[in-house]
């Protein structure tokens, strides 16, 4: 099983859908959006600003950087057609923002073209993401500056007891969802190789208790791809998903992913 935003346009559409549902749901998420927010702070940005984000998805960090105040433009760029059309339909008439559809390792933009590049939980998805972020830094301008923030998706546990069967899903999630969970280990690493100066890596933690509604979609996806691939039988995977509604029920559920970002200045300021 790997990562299927790898290898997004090879995906079907269906599949494509539903992946961009999840990305909603997950952005609408009170501490999601308050960890976005969070980094989004440490990154400086001239009046009049242009921003590019790459691999968007569905647009909903776009849009939260459309409606900063003093921003010209904001541009969106992912390989998934149906996350672009998905994009598009949100973002409604706002004017400031646009999606175009496009590799972060071959961006279709001239060099120095944006005040600030985002990628939000992007890089890990991608195959090679040394070539994303030096593209990141050509097409930023010298004054300019990127913010990642990306999950340390190895962390990622349902787990409330040793060996709790729960912790298979999130496993086979992370296997199926994510090209490389340990990325955010080396990303400072990574930025600097790129030309960039560090100027600030944070943690962030996200637990979810009471209303899991993003870790239950990990949960179902990884019971899913573990019968789908014949780990276990379909009734195992519906009885997983079952006990992780149970615990929800009687309060006993918890999830814990943690994430980190990094600011920097482009060339090295």
């Amino acid at each position: 099983m790997g990562d299927v935003y790898a290898t997004i346009t090879e995906a079907d559409e269906t599949v494509q859908s539903r992946l961009a549902d999840v990305m909603e749901l997950r952005a609408a998420e009170l501490q999601q959006r308050a960890m976005l927010e969070d980094y989004l702070r440490d990154l400086p940005l001239p009046s009049e600003a242009r921003v590019l984000e790459v691999g968007c998805g569905t647009g909903a960090v776009a849009r939260v950087l459309a409606a900063r105040s003093g921003i010209a433009s904001v541009v969106g760029i992912d390989p998934s057609p149906v996350f672009v059309e998905r994009a598009r339909a949100l973002a409604g008439d706002t004017g400031n923002l646009s999606f175009v559809l496009g590799d972060g390792r071959d961006l279709p933009f001239e060099d120095r073209s944006f005040h600030a590049v985002v990628c939000h939980t992007s890089l890990c998805h991608i195959p090679g993401p040394e070539r994303v972020l030096a593209e990141a830094a050509r097409v930023t301008a010298d004054d300019g500056w990127l913010a990642i923030f990306d999950g340390d998706y190895a962390t990622t546990t349902v787990a409330i007891s040793p060996a709790d069967p729960l912790q298979a899903c999130a496993d086979a999630a992370i296997r199926a969802l994510v090209h490389d969970p340990f990325l955010v280990r080396r990303l400072a690493a990574l930025v600097r190789d790129a030309g960039c100066a560090v100027v600030r890596l944070r943690s962030h933690g996200y637990v979810e208790t009471g209303r899991p509604d993003y870790l239950l979609t990990i949960i179902d996806r990884g019971a899913d791809a573990m019968a789908t691939a014949g780990v276990l039988g379909r009734p195992a995977a519906e009885a997983l998903k079952a006990e992780a509604r149970r615990r929800v029920a009687q309060g006993l559920f918890f999830g814990h992913i943690a994430y980190a970002s990094v600011i920097a200045r482009a060339r090295g300021g």
